[in-house]
This record gives structure tokens, sequence and C-alpha cells, in this order.
């Protein structure tokens, strides 16, 4: 057996996992329209994949308001519970364990993706200059766009958000998910909360490191209220930037990340959550977090650690022999080798992923690349 401390079970909240590799959350822009439903093509797509110990699905908006990409899913209408039950039931019928990531994009969105047209919403009415929007055009096709400048939030409107995110947690249970992963990196809402780049408020959600994680801490708790802390993870980006194709992200990177993500972390100990997840940056040449930070999440959290960013299998299972990782993500490996559990062990060759076809489209790219065959 390659790599024998990845395929050893471990214990997530009140699933035993059958190994420690995770497939994370990637955004693929297959939903059915209209209504950003999940699709059957979704369905098999994950159920593929189902040899993984542990599963997030793709970003999928908690409110029409969260898109910030055409053709993203969401899981706050019936039609798409429904669409989701598909994905969760052939999910369960391989025998994994899924859980659904509740996004918002907060001020990475344009105005052609917002009700009415309206300006997104942001903690603070900041654009984000070095992000990208993907909208529809009108004749079918994506294109990339600056988002459009939001307008801040009202304290009332958070308040209603920390209930949307809640509700979300409600639904995926409905939809027969097995827990949610708040989205909380990558320069998205929440992290624009956490941020002292993108949050400017002079009131009791800003300023202070305190107030900048408090909603999240509120997020946590109601969601934690809503389904079970033991149904509960938290995604972070503390030093993410990543360059993919045309596409730019770019999380923000604190003044002090380290305190900043150890202080978010000890949040989510508080209210025993089942894991932290921690994207790493995932560039060429990127730099690895520091070991004092790793040291740090396992001294600070008490549940699960789960790492993801341009992970091998022997780098990964060399985090998890050092006790500082339960779980590793590995993302476009398990695009493009949906028994990628198999390959690893085996120390089978992997297929390559095709980036061209990593955003929209159909089965290209999705459903067809091929399973081990000797």
């Amino acid at each position: 057996m390659n790599h024998p401390s990845l395929f050893t079970p471990v214990q997530l909240g009140g699933h035993t996992l059958k190994n420690r590799i995770a497939f994370p959350p990637l955004t693929r822009q297959r939903s059915a329209q209209p209504g950003d439903v999940a699709s059957d093509l979704m369905a098999e797509y994950y159920r593929q994949r189902a040899s993984a110990g542990f599963m997030v699905t793709e970003g999928t908006q908690i409110e029409p308001r969260g898109q910030g990409y055409a053709w993203t899913p969401g899981i706050y209408s019936d039609a798409q519970i429904e669409g989701w039950r598909k994905v969760t039931d052939a999910v369960h019928g391989d025998g994994g364990v899924i859980f659904a990531q509740l996004w918002h994009v907060g001020r990475v969105s344009h105005h052609a993706l917002q009700p009415d047209g309206a300006a997104p919403i942001a903690p603070s009415a900041i654009a984000a200059t070095n992000a990208k929007a993907f909208i529809e055009t009108s004749a079918g096709a994506g294109e990339l766009v600056v988002p459009s400048l939001p307008r801040a939030l009202g304290v009332a409107e958070i308040k209603a958000l920390v209930r949307f995110y809640a509700d979300a947690a409600r639904n995926a249970i409905a939809a027969g998910f097995d827990g949610v992963e708040i989205h909380a990196a990558n320069g998205y809402l929440v992290n624009q909360f956490i941020s002292e780049h993108a949050n400017q408020r002079d009131d009791e959600y800003g300023g202070s490191l305190e107030n900048r994680l408090r909603f999240l801490s509120e997020i946590v708790q109601a969601v934690s209220q809503a389904i079970g802390a033991d149904r509960l993870g938290v995604r972070f980006a503390p030093l993410f930037t990543t360059t993919d194709q045309d596409r730019v992200y770019i999380g923000m990177v604190e003044s002090d990340p380290h305190d900043t993500y150890i202080e978010a972390v000890k949040v989510l100990e508080r209210a025993g959550v089942a894991y932290v997840s921690i994207a790493e940056a995932d560039w060429d040449n990127a730099p690895d977090l520091p070991e004092s930070f790793r040291r740090d999440v396992r001294r600070t959290f008490s549940g699960r650690i789960m790492y993801a960013g341009r992970y091998t299998a022997e780098r990964g299972a060399r985090l998890v022999d050092a006790g500082l990782a339960d779980l590793i993500a590995f993302g476009r490996p398990f695009i493009a080798n949906p028994d990628l559990p198999a390959r690893i062990v085996n120390g089978w060759p992997l297929n390559p992923v095709n980036p061209a076809t990593l955003y929209g489209g159909a089965e290209a790219g999705f459903t067809d690349y091929p399973a081990y065959a000797g």
C-alpha cells in the first residue's frame, strides 16, 4: 500500500470516514438553467468521486445576491433543494459522505448577476479591484468582468444574512447533505468582513479584530443551532492568491495573518465545529504556510483539520504523519481522476487535467475523465 496514513479511517462529527483523502469545493459552473439548479450531470460527477473519504460541494449561493459567477448552483429555492437531493442520493448510494459549501461572494459580483441589476453588497463600499466576476452574455457565452462597486450593508441587513446562512444550512440537510461548510475564504463575503482591507466599518462589525470576526461568529452560532456544530466546518485561506488562466482571484492577506486566523480558529473551537479547512496558496512556487501556523492551528483546535493546495500524496501523507492534518484535499487531481484514491494507493499514473474545460460546458472535462484501466 502506498501512503498508508492516507487510508486510515478517521472520525468526523458523526461519520467514520473510510480514508483521509478529501474532494474539496471546486467551482465548475454547470448548474441547470433557469434557476441555478444542481443537475443530473452534477449528480454523476459527484458520484464518480464518492471514493473520497470526504467530499465538499462547489460553492452554492445562499441567496440570489450571493452569486458572482454565471451558472453556479444555489441552495435557497425548493427546486435547488430537489436538485441537490439527486446529488446526495447518488453519493450516498456509493458510500460517500458529502457536505455542501455555503457561499456568498459579497462584493465579488456584477450588477448583471444581481436581482434587479442592483449593486453587490459588502461590509464597506470598497471595490474588489483585483478580482473578476463572470457573467453570461446575450449570446449565451461567458465573460469575465470587473466586479461592480458594492454598497455597504446596514446592521439589520447583516443580521438577516446570518439568518440566510442558517436557512441555507437547513435546506442542505433537507437536501440530504451530511453537513455544511461555511466559505470564509478567497476574498468572498465572510472573508471581506474578517479583512482589514475590505472592512472599514466603524460599528460592531468593524475596526478591531474581535469586531471583524463577529459576522463569522454569528454565522457559526446560527448554523450550529440550526443543524448542530458536529455537522459544520469552515474554510479559511490565510495566504491565498491564485492566478488561473485569465481568471485572477486575489484573497486578502492581512498585515498579521497568523494572529488573524488563529483568532478565527478560536471562534470555531469555542463553537465546537467538526473541522476547519485551510486553503493554501496554489500558484507555482507559492510559499508554504509557516510551520508555526500549522502547529498553532493544531494547538488551538480540537476538531479535524483539512489542508488543500496542490498537495501530492507524499506531501499530504507527511502532514498526516506529523499529526498536523487529519484530511488532505486534492482539487485538480480529483477533477481529472474520479478514482483518485485507488490511483494513490496503487501508485497508478494520473490523468492530466484539461484547463480549457474547468468552467462551464457539459460532459467534456466533467464526467468523461476515465478511471484507470490498467
